[in-house]
């Protein structure tokens, strides 16, 4: 591999790290401007919370954010069980060793699927083909790539009634998984609004009920992940 195409490499990586991390400002910032639309009184309340460090507000508004980073977290574990048709993002959890580090093969290559059947890989620089081959051997996947030197074609096969069975459960336990993370963002939170001082007693009851009603909706949304996942699973 030449100097140049090293940098290439390197700067293309770099370009898709700053944009991920842009979005996530962008999705933090629109999420407070959600909030307060909802909430105009809580946000308020929060504004001058945050020079006194009494912040109802911002208790409900940062559990609604880390519920949203668990309900992507949890879609992305989701997708990555194999279903019988080709996916890409079955390939999400694969992490190639790339330069000495271990990165993420989705930021490394394009994966497409030119039929139901078939995934294909083409790395952004070749001479990384064989760490990503061997990467999706060693992987949960189950599947065995044919490396042509240039890509690497995966062939998804159907899945057998046992195999079908075996996904659910684990598309389950992921969902459970979820919604213990979710319940520990309340607890986190409902602690916090305890330590709250001169509050209306109104007030935090409602910040409670509110937090409670966050926490049910998102948990709503893992079970409707869970539910279309099994469906897609056991579609024959």
């Amino acid at each position: 591999m030449s100097f140049v195409s090293g940098l290439s490499a390197i700067h293309d990586f770099r370009q898709i790290s700053t944009r991920k991390f842009e979005s996530s400002v962008q999705n933090s910032s629109l999420n407070r401007l959600k909030y307060c639309a909802r909430q105009p009184r809580r946000c308020a309340l929060s504004c001058v919370a945050m020079t006194d460090n009494n912040d109802p507000g911002l208790i409900e508004l940062d559990a609604m954010e880390r519920m949203e980073k668990t309900i992507t977290s949890i879609r992305g574990n989701v997708n990555t069980v194999r279903t019988g048709r080709a996916n890409p993002a079955i390939l999400d959890r694969i992490e190639v060793s790339y330069y000495g580090s271990m990165t993420p093969l989705n930021t490394i290559a394009n994966a497409s699927t030119p039929d139901s059947q078939t995934i294909v890989i083409k790395p952004f620089d070749i001479s990384v083909i064989a760490e990503i081959e061997k990467a999706i051997m060693s992987s949960d996947l189950g599947l065995t790539p044919s490396n042509d030197g240039s890509s690497i074609r995966l062939s998804i096969p159907p899945l057998t009634a046992e195999r079908r069975k075996e996904f659910v459960k684990l598309v389950s336990k992921l969902g459970e998984e979820g919604k213990v993370a979710l319940r520990n963002v309340r607890r986190d939170a409902i602690k916090s609004v305890g330590k709250l001082e001169g509050i209306p007693e109104d007030e935090l009851r409602s910040l409670e009920d509110g937090i409670d009603k966050l926490t049910s909706n998102f948990v709503k949304q893992v079970d409707e992940l869970v539910s279309q996942k099994e469906k897609e699973i056991t579609k024959v």
